[in-house]
């Protein structure tokens, strides 16, 4: 959005340029503002560009990770044991990765020389997994959380500084007219207007993808437990879903009719 605004405002200027150079426009409001002028636009370009691309890289994580719940939740527990059902997942899965430090675990216990409980060792263990799958999709919204707070603040110090320029020509020529303080303080509405265009997409896309991380991380916690109360119970526990389903496919023989050789108490007929 802020590449576009600058692309916008060059062509306009450009186009000014044949009839006459545009005093008030963004690239001469740069070179009136000088070096501190130029840093601000810049840095404000910046962070424009990376937030777009940690916007963009983690919606692309996240949505591959949504669609491998999905496959999970239609297959998975299908499988007759959980390393079946791991090596069916892809390569690079999150739910492959629970599945697989929860087998680990597993095998590890049985090296441990001090007594410690298989449940409290496999559920560390798959707590630490799911921390590790977080701690990756979270990975630079702290920076979208630090464009949305200082970008403001840095269109605003050249906001200032644009002021500060207005109120010395001011000084210098001895009156306040029009053409003498509208190149400055055009340039510092120019910054203010910036820092909110680089600050409010950045705001929006963090409160989003945090929104979004926080169901995953619920939908891989629920996976977690149910590795787990699958680990300790021998395969004797499976989730509800898994128990449903097989109760669709394979439903239940109807019972015969009353007075169809039976009584309504099932003895047979005298």
């Amino acid at each position: 959005m802020l590449i576009q605004f600058a692309a916008a405002a060059g062509a306009a200027n450009a186009a000014a340029a044949h009839g006459g150079e545009n005093p008030y426009g963004l690239w001469a409001a740069l070179e009136q503002g000088g070096a501190i002028a130029w840093a601000v636009f810049l840095i404000l370009v910046a962070m424009s560009i990376f937030s777009f691309y940690i916007m963009f890289t983690k919606l692309f994580d996240q949505q591959k990770i949504i669609n491998q719940s999905k496959r999970v939740r239609a297959s998975f527990w299908g499988n007759p044991s959980l390393r079946e059902g791991a090596a069916k997942l892809e390569k690079n899965s999150a739910y492959k990765q629970i599945v697989d430090d929860g087998l680990t675990a597993q095998e590890q216990h049985g090296k441990l020389t001090d007594p410690v409980e298989a449940h409290d060792w496999l559920h560390g263990s798959l707590s630490r997994s799911q921390a590790a799958i977080n701690s990756k999709l979270n990975g630079g919204l702290a920076f979208l959380a630090t464009v949305g707070a200082t970008a403001p603040f840095i269109g605003l110090f050249g906001t200032v500084v644009g002021i500060y320029r207005a109120l010395v020509k001011i000084g210098a020529s001895g009156q306040a007219s029009i053409d003498v303080v509208a190149g400055p303080v055009g340039e510092a509405l120019i910054m203010t207007a910036l820092g909110l265009v680089v600050a409010v997409p950045a705001v929006l896309a963090y409160n989003w993808l945090q929104r979004r991380n926080k169901s995953i991380a619920e939908d891989l916690s629920a996976f977690a437990n149910d590795v787990l109360g699958y680990m300790a119970s021998n395969g004797a526990v499976k989730p509800t879903v898994a128990a449903r389903g097989a109760a669709k496919v394979a439903p239940p023989a109807a019972a015969p009719k009353p007075g169809v050789g039976t009584t309504t108490a099932g003895a047979p007929k005298a």
